[in-house]
């Protein structure tokens, strides 16, 4: 079992950062692909980026590449997700996510799920 907890949520205006985080705690967390998703009131819950077990491959959706980057802190057995120029969109309940077997975008892929942490940005 591997227990997710993200934090660093909160409100920011359009334009500004964020970066919420991601503790992990119950394997060896180096053995896992991560990954970020989101879900916005009345829609489906959309893949946002994903690394590697080492970090050295990152992965994006389109709609947030080069506004957002993940990176892992494997010694901390801790995920990032730093995300500038936020815009009234990217508002949604952001989800850490682990797969020891899939390297993939597909939700259904990924083993654990953390409980969430809410992203609002105002315009």
């Amino acid at each position: 079992q591997v227990q997710l907890v993200e934090s660093g949520g909160g409100l920011v205006q359009a334009g500004g950062s964020l970066r919420v985080s991601c503790a992990a705690s119950g394997r060896t967390f180096s053995d896992y692909n991560m990954g970020w998703f989101r879900q916005a009131p009345g829609k489906e819950r959309e893949f946002v980026a994903r690394i590697s077990r080492s970090g050295s491959v990152t992965d994006y959706a389109d709609s947030v590449k080069g506004r957002f980057t993940i990176s892992r802190d494997n010694a901390k057995n801790t995920v990032y997700l730093q995300m500038n120029s936020l815009k009234p969109e990217d508002t949604a309940v952001y989800y850490c996510t682990a797969s020891s077997r899939s390297w993939t975008r597909k939700a259904a892929d990924y083993e654990y799920w953390g409980q969430g942490t809410q992203v609002t940005v105002s315009s």
